[in-house]
């Protein structure tokens, strides 16, 4: 019986730092994203999750540390090319075509070579409302539903890691818990997710880790059950 090495993180943020200009953001950060796993990233405003998304799509170069992407170093990495390494982000916003019907947002996603039958097919399945909106303009619909159809978008591409910021933001308790609900299938499907949020408790449902950021750095790391009791203090400022 021989010995296998254990699989490297599918990403992984070894003391990363960034900066805009010559402030500095993100103050040495280590997060260790599991494959298959969803991992919550959490903390007030300010504390520099957004940033630290912005630096795991390629909108952003560290200026210090390490990115890397299934062992592999991605410093300075372009989004394109992140992109066809498998990594998918739905920013905050959404970031729909909103003057393009459902059906038309969907199309701009054929240029992966997949087929438009098959795209409707996967979309459709995991949102029945969008089959119902699919002649609607995106930007007429509900933010839930078009959070539904970034999420079904961002699968045609069938990524190995989606990076989510702020999915719940000013939506509804019930849809956020639908949207959720979808994610939870996603990770258990084989794609990592690292999903960022403000409102921390509407994802400790469906995480399998979490870490609560404050000014730039890690505060804790742990199962979410772990971090309950540090929340409060943490967005309060205790």
């Amino acid at each position: 019986m021989t010995d296998t090495a254990p699989l490297a993180p599918i990403l992984e943020l070894r003391g990363l730092r960034a900066a805009y200009g010559r402030i500095e953001v993100l103050h040495g950060v280590d997060l260790t994203i599991p494959a298959g796993s969803v991992f919550a990233l959490l903390g007030p405003n300010g504390a520099g999750k957004t940033t630290t998304i912005s630096v795991c799509s390629g909108l952003m170069a560290p200026t210090g540390g390490g990115f890397y992407l299934a062992g592999r170093l991605m410093n300075g990495a372009a989004p394109d090319q992140l992109a066809r390494a498998g990594v998918c982000t739905i920013p905050e916003g959404r970031g729909v075509f909103p003057n393009l019907t459902v059906r038309e947002n969907l199309q701009m996603m054929s240029f992966t070579g997949a087929a438009m039958a098959d795209i409707e097919d996967a979309a459709y399945s995991r949102f029945p409302r969008l089959k119902e909106r699919r002649s609607q303009l995106a930007g007429t619909m509900s933010g839930g539903e078009q959070q539904m159809l970034a999420i079904a978008r961002a699968m045609v591409s069938n990524p190995a890691v989606l990076l989510l910021d702020e999915l719940s933001m000013g939506l509804a308790p019930m849809v956020v818990e639908e949207l959720y609900g979808v994610v939870a299938q996603i990770a258990a499907s084989g794609v990592s997710i690292l999903v960022v949020e403000q409102f921390a408790r509407t994802v400790l449902g469906v995480a399998d880790r979490a870490a609560i950021m404050l000014h730039g750095t890690v505060a804790k790391v742990g199962h979410p059950s772990e971090l309950e009791a540090d929340l409060s203090a943490a967005y309060l400022g205790g």
